[in-house]
C-alpha cells in the first residue's frame, strides 16, 4: 500500500464504519419505537400487572395514589417505554453483534455467541425472579411493619422507579456467571483463583444485597443466595472455558 493511498483508504474505512453504526443504531431505535407504539394502548394494563404484587398485599381498602397531576399519564407511558426496550433487547443486541462480529477472530465469535445469549436469558431470569418472588416478599414485609393508624398508599411514580431499579439490580446480579467466564477468558483470573476467593464472593454478595434491597432479611437473602449459587455456576463454566482455551493453545503449538 502506497503512502498516498493509505490515508484515503483509512478515511473511507472509518466513514463506512460510521455509516454502518448509524444504520444499526437506527434499526435498534426503530425496533424500540415499533414495540412502544404497540404497547401504548396497553400501558395502563401493563402498570396494573406490574403493581399487582403490591396491590395484593395492601391492607383492606388500601390503594395507590398519584401525587403529581400528570403521574397517571406519564407513569404508565414510562413503563411502556422500558417494557419496549426489554422486549426489543434481543434485536438490539443482535444489531450490536452484527456490527462488532466482523472484527472478531473465529474462536472469539464461538465464545461471544453463547455469552451473548446467556447474558440475555440470565437478565430476563433475574427480572422474573424479582417480580414473582422478591416483590411479594418486600411488600409483605413493608405492609406488615406499618405503624397502627398509618394508611399505606404508595405513589405510582415512586413505586415504578422502585420496581425498575429492583429489576435492573436483579438482572445485573444474575450476570455473575457471564462476568466470571469473561474474566477467565481474557486471562484476568483463573478458575483456581475464583475458588480461593469464594469466601470473599459470599461476603460481597451479602453486602451488595444489603445495599440494593430494602432493609429486611428476606429480600436480602433472596438476592444474596442466588448470587452465591450463580458464582458456583460461573466457576463450573469458567473451568470449561479454561480447558477449551488450553486445548486451542496446544493445537496451535502442534500445528
Amino acid at each position: 500500500m502506497s503512502r498516498t493511498d493509505s490515508p484515503a483508504d483509512g478515511e473511507q474505512s472509518f466513514l463506512s464504519h460510521l455509516v454502518e453504526l448509524r444504520s444499526r443504531l437506527l434499526r435498534a431505535v426503530a425496533a424500540v419505537l415499533i414495540v412502544l407504539v404497540a404497547l401504548i394502548p396497553f400501558a395502563n394494563r401493563l402498570y396494573g400487572w406490574l403493581a399487582k404484587p403490591l396491590i395484593e398485599h395492601l391492607p383492606a381498602g388500601g390503594a395507590m395514589i398519584a401525587t403529581d397531576v400528570a403521574s397517571p399519564f406519564f407513569a404508565p407511558l414510562k413503563l411502556a417505554f422500558f417494557a419496549a426496550v426489554f422486549i426489543a433487547m434481543p434485536f438490539i443486541l443482535h444489531q450490536a453483534w452484527a456490527f462488532v462480529s466482523p472484527g472478531l477472530y473465529r474462536h472469539e465469535r464461538r465464545l461471544a455467541v453463547p455469552l451473548l445469549v446467556s447474558s440475555v436469558l440470565l437478565f430476563y431470569l433475574g427480572c422474573a425472579f424479582a417480580y414473582f418472588l422478591v416483590l411479594p416478599a418486600i411488600f409483605t414485609f413493608m405492609t406488615s411493619v406499618a405503624p397502627a393508624g398509618v394508611a399505606v398508599m404508595p405513589d405510582i411514580t415512586r413505586f415504578l422507579d422502585f420496581a425498575l431499579i429492583l429489576f435492573l439490580a436483579f438482572g445485573l446480579c444474575f450476570e455473575v456467571p457471564v462476568a466470571l467466564v469473561i474474566l477467565v477468558a481474557i486471562g484476568i483470573v483463573t478458575p483456581a483463583q475464583l475458588v480461593k476467593s469464594r469466601a470473599y464472593a459470599i461476603v460481597g454478595a451479602f453486602v451488595i444485597a444489603a445495599v440494593l434491597t430494602p432493609p429486611d432479611v428476606i429480600s436480602q437473602l433472596l438476592l444474596a443466595v442466588p448470587m452465591c449459587l450463580l458464582y458456583e455456576v460461573g466457576i463450573v463454566f469458567a473451568r470449561i472455558v479454561a480447558r477449551r482455551g488450553s486445548a486451542t493453545v496446544d493445537e496451535a503449538a502442534e500445528s
